[in-house]
């Protein structure tokens, strides 16, 4: 990971701060480019000094860093639920490595600005073929919001306080289809649907402006690029130059890599396998609630259109709850981390498996709430009380989600852009996928057997998280990919 950027010597030499040199490889296109205090110096290879660098992303404030976590992290809510999870899935293996190119600011902007223009055909659309292919579109370039504010995160906080940002990640793409059906269900009573898009534009382009003024470029390689040419320009010695201009690598080879390696860590690596087919499935379970709800609230319940929304609280609440778990699971990370440097005397190592208590608690509770929610669907039974169990469902997703998230992301340091992509392709399949067979299912099996027949897929899934906690690392040290360390 890079560190802070010095000040810039002189072009005479008469400044005494010494630039560290960056060994480079193709593997350093995935990660900032890191201090190496045992190789030659380099007086013009422009680099941070620490992180407390006036110029490096984690020198700025906390209250700058969580604005740019929040403005980042609430675009993905406004995605919400609709056609384009298909794209959703698709975008981050061809606009991530972008990112690796031209700097997380470009894509943001450009991906909102045809995110914007997309939404404008589907609310205009007089057939169901320009939906389909508009939504599919701007789920296709809304989705780098998907890979790229993760990195975002890992631009701004050292690892040791990544668990707080990290959990409003992850959190941030299910908030949209919990509050989409709020906000879409009182619309849509009271006015035409195409204002549910009329709405939409409007706050997606307010999302744009807020990028456009309060997100400043925080990818690494790309800020010291900016810095060397700036010094370039300044000094007219060309001779100053960050690791990023010196890789040789390009957009088409770097994108290829992208599109396969998510694939190679899917059917290779049994942790990223079984950990991305838990969320894929719980994200699938998700946007079937929002073909089960309507069905079993307004059969069931009476509720009309507003009221199936406002059903929807009960998810959005354990959202908001499992969020709140971080500062426990972070305090229990770091007793974690400080008993084992006790024991081995290793000081700034990492330990992946300790990121996954979030996930080994919530795994039961996914099971719980459905179980809930399976045998409280009856007509005779309160509607709070099925509420109540997809609040303790969503309590152990966002759990769930978490702890895969952190724990992929640190057990493939070199290849975390290729784990979160494979996650995010894995889950967005499913979620495309669910709906499709959701009404049927629902239908022909009962609102109770339906629901209980998706509570025993999450039983044979809910021990992996606690079987990679406690065997993770001798699985790592057999990995190719994995950290053994």
């Amino acid at each position: 990971m890079a560190n802070g950027l010095p000040s810039s010597p002189s072009p005479e030499g008469t400044d005494s701060t010494r630039f560290t040199p960056v060994k480079l490889d193709q593997e350093d296109a995935e990660k900032p480019p890191r201090r190496d205090d045992d190789s030659s110096k380099d007086p013009f290879l422009v680099a941070f000094s620490g992180d407390d660098d006036p110029r490096s992303p984690r020198s700025m404030s906390n209250a700058r860093k969580w604005l740019i976590v929040i403005v980042a992290s609430t675009t993905i809510v406004t995605l919400g639920l609709s056609l384009f999870v298909i794209g959703l899935g698709l975008g981050p293996m061809f606009l991530a490595p972008l990112s690796e190119f031209y700097g997380r600011r470009p894509v943001y902007i450009i991906s909102m600005f045809l995110f914007v223009i997309w939404i404008i055909p589907t609310a205009l659309a007089q057939n169901l073929a320009t939906i389909m292919i508009s939504r599919f579109l701007t789920g296709f370039v809304g989705s780098a919001f998907l890979s790229v504010a993760g990195g975002t995160v890992g631009d701004l906080f050292d690892k040791h306080s990544l668990g707080a940002p990290m959990m409003i990640y992850t959190a941030s793409p299910f908030l949209g289809p919990e509050l989409g059906p709020i906000v879409g269900g009182f619309i849509n009573y009271n006015v035409n649907w195409r204002w549910s898009f009329y709405v939409l534009i409007m706050w997606s382009f307010f999302q744009w402006v807020a990028l456009c003024f309060f997100v400043p470029e925080t990818y690494h390689p790309a800020v010291l690029r900016s810095h060397a040419r700036k010094l370039r320009k300044e000094t007219g010695d060309d001779r100053y130059y960050a690791a990023i201009e010196k890789l040789d690598r390009s957009i088409i080879q770097t994108i290829i890599r992208s599109c396969y390696r998510p694939f190679l860590l899917l059917f290779f690596e049994p942790m990223c396998l079984c950990l991305c087919l838990f969320c894929a499935v719980l994200l699938g379970v998700l946007y079937l609630f929002f073909e089960a709800f309507p069905l079993i609230f307004e059969n069931n319940h009476g509720f009309n259109l507003w009221q199936v929304g406002l059903s929807f609280l009960g998810l959005t609440v354990g959202m908001i709850l499992g969020v709140s778990t971080n500062p426990l699971f972070q305090k229990n990370y770091m007793k974690l981390l400080a008993r084992h440097e006790a024991e081995t005397g290793e000081k700034g190592g990492s330990e992946p498996e300790y990121r996954l208590p979030p996930a080994v608690v919530g795994a039961p509770l996914v099971t719980i709430g459905l179980m809930w929610f399976s045998w409280t669907t009856y007509a005779s039974v309160h509607w709070i009380v099925p509420i109540i169990g997809s609040t303790i469902f969503a309590i152990g997703l966002v759990m769930v989600f978490s702890g895969a998230f952190t724990f992929l992301v640190d057990a493939y340091p070199t290849y975390a852009a290729s784990a979160l992509a494979a996650n995010s392709f894995a889950r967005s399949m499913f979620a495309g996928a669910f709906p499709l067979f959701g009404t049927p299912m629902y239908k022909n099996l009962g609102y109770e057997w339906a629901s209980f027949l998706l509570t025993m897929i999450t039983v044979c899934l809910l021990p992996f998280p606690y079987i990679f906690y406690k065997y993770g690392k001798r699985i790592r040290q057999r990995s190719k990919f994995a950290t053994s360390i």
